[in-house]
């Protein structure tokens, strides 16, 4: 019986490279706070958030997409024909089909590659590492680019509190490589289906095709429900992480979770005991929560601020919408 022949399996993967993107456009609570009848107090205590980055009408995901992943790949020493795949976690690019990632590929000159977009919000960054990881370690190929990347501003409605006043645009990218040595641990992942709606559109693209009347779709979410999910599923989501990659809390450099919320941050970092060692990674002060961005623009800024961190090993995780999850532990490029 004739063997068929399969991709040569390579060894480690490693993340070489990274970059961001963040929108020009600083909004201030005090910018914000009208509509909701609120203040710059409140949105601080409930959120930790002093500013929020938004991009301009002519600027959309992949636009922000093409100038982060210039920067990483650039930052990797590789050039666009480099790279072997490109997948991009984001909910807020405009069209159906065809993916963003597609379109980037002509905007980069990688030539067809394989590219694709994936679906799963703030976890969406963790998501597409998972994948790069897989396919570098399965010896399909050698760099692949992740992209994390956001215009939420096009999805609020001004006059909401449940949401609308923590987001924000923006993108970040690294590149995924071969690696002699482990770069990139085991994925833990997930979603809690039964609570889909927990973060939801208020109404499908097809309400609103049949019903012209209705507004636009626009986020909206259940704050007690997520806060609570986030803080004690989520630190067992990182507590699992953690043993997946067989290390401590202690041999952390860093610990860099999705940008949703300051109190959320806080205690996740209480629940899993970490050291004063360990560097928190606090994004969302100035540029609020920006879904699958979050993680790689929060990683982005701690190593240009302490470039000591790379080399490091970093604890990252996503959670939101559809409560998806993923966590895995990283080595900083």
């Amino acid at each position: 019986m004739p063997t068929l022949k399969t991709a040569e399996p390579g060894t480690f993967s490693r993340i070489a490279g990274i970059g961001a993107y963040r929108a020009e456009n600083l909004v201030t609570n005090d910018d914000i706070a009208g509509p909701i009848n609120s203040s710059d107090e409140w949105i601080r205590q409930r959120t930790g958030i002093i500013t929020r980055r938004r991009a301009s009408k002519d600027v959309g995901v992949l636009d922000m997409s093409e100038e982060a992943a210039l920067e990483a790949i650039a930052s990797a020493g590789l050039k666009p024909e480099d790279i072997g795949a490109i997948i991009i976690s984001t909910v807020t690019f405009e069209y159906f089909t065809p993916s963003a990632a597609a379109a980037l590929t002509a905007r980069l000159g990688t030539g067809p590659i394989p590219a694709w977009d994936i679906s799963a919000a703030c976890a969406g960054y963790c998501y597409g590492i998972s994948q790069a990881d897989a396919l570098v370690r399965a010896g399909t190929m050698d760099n692949v680019l992740v992209i994390g990347a956001e215009k939420l501003s096009e999805v609020i409605d001004p006059e909401d509190r449940s949401i609308s006043f923590i987001l924000g645009d923006g993108a970040g990218a690294v590149v995924v490589s071969s690696a002699d040595e482990p770069g990139i641990s085991k994925t833990v992942w997930g979603s809690k289906g039964e609570n889909w709606s927990t973060i939801r559109m208020t109404d499908s693209l097809y309400d609103i095709r049949d019903d012209r009347e209705l507004p636009f779709p626009t986020l909206r979410q259940d704050g007690p429900t997520v806060f609570r999910w986030a803080v004690w599923d989520g630190a067992e989501v990182a507590k699992e992480a953690l043993a997946a990659s067989g290390i401590e809390a202690e041999d952390l450099a860093a610990f860099i979770p999705h940008q949703a919320n300051m109190r959320i941050i806080d205690e996740l970092a209480k629940q899993l005991k970490l050291p004063e060692s360990v560097v928190i990674a606090r994004d969302i002060a100035d540029n609020g929560n920006t879904s699958a961005a979050s993680i790689p623009l929060a990683t982005e800024r701690l190593l240009r601020e302490q470039p000591e961190l790379s080399g490091g090993l970093a604890l990252q995780m996503g959670f939101g919408a559809g409560l998806v999850y993923g966590a895995q532990v990283v080595r900083l490029p």
